[in-house]
């Protein structure tokens, strides 16, 4: 296995704690299935980077599937938890303690990334820089796929609402959006999960 690389920066904001505390509720101990049909139907193509890794559960079935499968998560306490899963279960897979507004950090580049559940905790400005990092870590016509809670979820638990229009603005530069369509994220909180956007972007060439 490659070494890992040394990221310049983590993002820890308000996750390490909640990880320290226990399970969080999006920590469901295996993969959404909207990402799992995604795999199943073939759409997931080449080497995969998952940002917001969390304790690696995307990671781990992407790389079972037999993907070159990287996660990078600015909590310390999941990445931890994210590479003992990955030894206790045989899975080769790389995880990096970094932020995910700083990708290029990583060194490389990927033909898909996979976020479940980042972009709805940027801010607005965070979404101008993570467009940035996602740019330099995904390579030309290589695919983003994203889940993030939709504005129809009614408020109260749970990250910031995002709407169709927030998504085409976040990325209407050097960007196709591909898709997007109505999902379900799941969590523990709820069995009837949350209601959710899965877009399909495409990094212009």
């Amino acid at each position: 296995m490659a070494p890992r690389p040394k990221p310049k920066k983590a993002d820890l904001g308000d996750f390490e704690p909640m990880y320290q505390g226990g399970r969080p509720p999006w920590d469901i101990g295996r993969p959404q299935v909207a990402f799992v049909r995604l795999e199943e139907a073939g759409k997931v193509k080449g080497s995969v980077l998952d940002v917001g890794c969390g304790t690696g559960e995307h990671v781990l079935f992407f790389a079972a599937k037999g993907h070159d499968a990287w996660g990078v998560d600015g909590a310390p306490t999941a990445i931890a938890a994210a590479r003992a899963k990955s030894k206790k279960r045989g899975v080769e897979a790389t995880f990096v303690l970094g932020s995910v507004l700083d990708l290029e950090s990583l060194g490389r580049t990927f033909d898909t990334v996979v976020d479940s559940g980042l972009f709805h905790t940027l801010t607005n400005t965070g979404r101008k820089t993570f467009e940035r990092s996602l740019k330099s870590a995904l390579v030309p016509g290589g695919q983003y796929f994203m889940m993030c809670f939709s504005e129809h979820e009614p408020m109260g638990f749970g990250p910031r609402r995002v709407t169709q229009a927030e998504i085409r603005a976040a990325f209407s530069e050097g960007w196709t959006v591909r898709s997007i369509e109505a999902s379900r994220f799941e969590h523990s909180i709820d069995d009837a999960g949350a209601q959710a956007w899965l877009a399909q972007i495409v990094r212009q060439r």
